[in-house]
């Protein structure tokens, strides 16, 4: 039986007339508001999101699609550690420049303090660990070994470390020397009575930067986590030691100390931040876009 031909007209009307979703169907394509043919859920529910339609933001921020990784957690910490160091210091700055009320606190701690919390030799041994003869060699070893460690492991730029923190040592006198001058801060009372220029305290700054800069330089090469506790443990340590002797035997008052403490953990966080801490991105290839 023969079927009877289908008329142009009503053939051209089937051809552009849009299919109709059956009920039964799960997923259909619909033209959507852009007319791409994005597939809609007929029950309703958001579809997935096209892959090209994902929304990428920016590089190196949360959300965006792989490869490009998250921001990096550890930048808050430094931007934290970093913004609390120096607005210690310039407090501290300012209220021994202008005489303000730490000051009076600074003395009475100083006068409970001085002579009596330590003995005179202990506390003389504890003021010897910020002398440049005592704790530079320690820097400049611990900097040798980290040299000698990368380099034999083929790592590149393997000089970076030590020579960073041999600038960070250096920037120890260039940033206490004019603000002792600037300042003129009198000694406490005791050996040093009538001279000035004692905040911040060098003594105390070279032995946070040295001790502080030695054991992050050797922290990488301690496999063993017990041993990373003791170097971190040892350089706290020897760092904290140092303040009370100071005080103790007059040489510094205790706002001298904790002034180069707070430069010192700003200048360690600079340090560690750039050459250990902040991830270098790989350079990219231009790609060729087809059309």
């Amino acid at each position: 039986m023969r079927e009877t031909p289908r008329s142009q007209g009503t053939a051209s009307v089937a051809r552009s007339t849009l299919p109709r979703l059956r009920p039964g169907c799960a997923l259909a394509h619909t033209t959507g508001a852009s007319g791409s043919g994005n597939p809609h859920r007929s029950d309703g529910r958001p579809p997935q999101t096209p892959r090209g339609a994902r929304f990428t933001g920016q590089h190196g921020r949360p959300g965006t699609t792989p490869p490009v990784p998250g921001r990096p957690p550890f930048l808050l910490a430094y931007a934290c550690t970093l913004a609390a160091s120096l607005t210690l210091f310039t407090l501290l700055t300012w209220q021994v420049a202008a005489h303000g009320a730490l000051l009076r606190l600074d003395a009475r701690l100083d006068r409970v303090l001085l002579g009596r919390a330590l003995p005179a030799q202990l506390a003389e041994l504890l003021a010897d660990l910020g002398n440049l003869a005592v704790a530079l060699p320690v820097l400049l070893i611990a900097a040798g070994y980290a040299a000698w460690r990368a380099r034999a492991a083929g790592l590149p730029r393997w000089w970076v470390p030590p020579l960073a923190a041999a600038v960070a040592m250096g920037l120890v006198p260039a940033l206490v020397g004019p603000l002792q001058a600037a300042l003129a801060r009198p000694a406490p009372p005791g050996v040093l009575a009538g001279a000035t220029g004692f905040y911040p305290s060098g003594h105390a700054a070279t032995a946070a930067v040295a001790y502080g800069a030695a054991a992050l330089l050797l922290l990488p090469y301690a496999a063993a986590p017990y041993v990373r506790r003791l170097l971190l443990t040892v350089a706290l340590v020897l760092i904290l030691a140092t303040g009370p002797g100071l005080v103790v035997r007059g040489y510094h008052w205790p706002l001298d100390v904790l002034g180069s403490w707070s430069l010192s953990a700003a200048l360690l966080t600079l340090w560690h931040g750039a050459v250990h801490g902040i991830p270098r991105r790989p350079a990219t290839k231009d790609v060729p876009q087809t059309s």
